[in-house]
């Protein structure tokens, strides 16, 4: 959804009232780039979603547009679309933890983008640790977002931080970093082991690795392990560095 950020917009009576800014934003710029027909289609999409939120039969009509986004609206902005669908049906944890379990990887990305938007608790921290255990780094990158920022505990949130630095995720992605590594004796640590082992391996440090240490204001102290018997490597990512699924 990057480049809708930075697109002209123009105002959006479509939403609901307590739509967070952001998503008002957001809609009135997908508006601006979306062709008549696009337009319409997420449109009424929209008023449809808000008419009837709950599941209706099998599956829920504002579900099965959530599937169609990328058709009607192009895979540049089907993203966005369904973010603002999730929103308008006013999707709770269970619901986006369905649509999250039965989505492509595509539509997994929307439900880890919408969760700050829609869930206030931590109770969808399972799509989170879902996201972070597999080795897809578009699903890794947008579920270290706002939402695990604020939910995750500090050993899970740790290890999201590696995850990213094994798989590559730049931790640009990683939302609150600067705040939740700061004077983080745990995470130095286990960045100084990564880095040890990278070395020991005669694999070049990634750079991120050093602006992350910087952030906790420690110095790291390698000692091979992350706990007693435990390895450093990330939950989910063991012996398979440089895989992707």
């Amino acid at each position: 959804m990057n480049d809708l950020h930075d697109a002209p917009g123009t105002a959006d009576t479509t939403l609901p009232a307590e739509t967070p800014p952001a998503l008002t934003t957001l809609h009135a710029r997908l508006n601006s780039l979306l062709g008549g027909a696009a337009r319409a289609w997420l449109d009424q999409a929209l008023d449809e979603a808000a008419a009837h939120p709950g599941s209706h039969g099998p599956i829920s009509v504002w579900e099965l547009r959530i599937a169609e986004a990328g058709r009607r609206c192009g895979p540049e902005y089907a993203e966005a679309a369904r973010v603002l669908l999730l929103h308008a049906a006013r999707a709770d944890a269970p619901t986006l933890a369905r649509v999250y379990r039965q989505g492509t990887a595509d539509e997994r990305r929307a439900v880890l983008e919408a969760l700050p938007h829609l869930v206030t608790g931590p109770e969808a921290l399972p799509i989170v640790e879902d996201a972070l255990r597999t080795n897809d780094t578009r699903l890794v990158a947008v579920a270290v977002g706002p939402y695990a920022a604020r939910h995750l505990d500090a050993h899970n949130w740790r290890h999201a931080v590696l995850k990213c630095l094994f798989t590559g995720v730049p931790v640009d992605a990683v939302a609150d970093l600067p705040r939740r590594a700061r004077g983080d004796a745990e995470l130095a640590r286990m960045l100084g082991d990564y880095a040890a082992e990278r070395t020991a391996a005669d694999r070049p440090v990634p750079h991120d690795l050093h602006r992350v240490l910087a952030l906790t204001g420690h110095p790291a102290t390698p000692t091979g392990t992350d706990a007693p018997g435990a390895p450093t490597t990330p939950d989910g990512v063991r012996g398979t560095e440089g895989k992707e699924s």
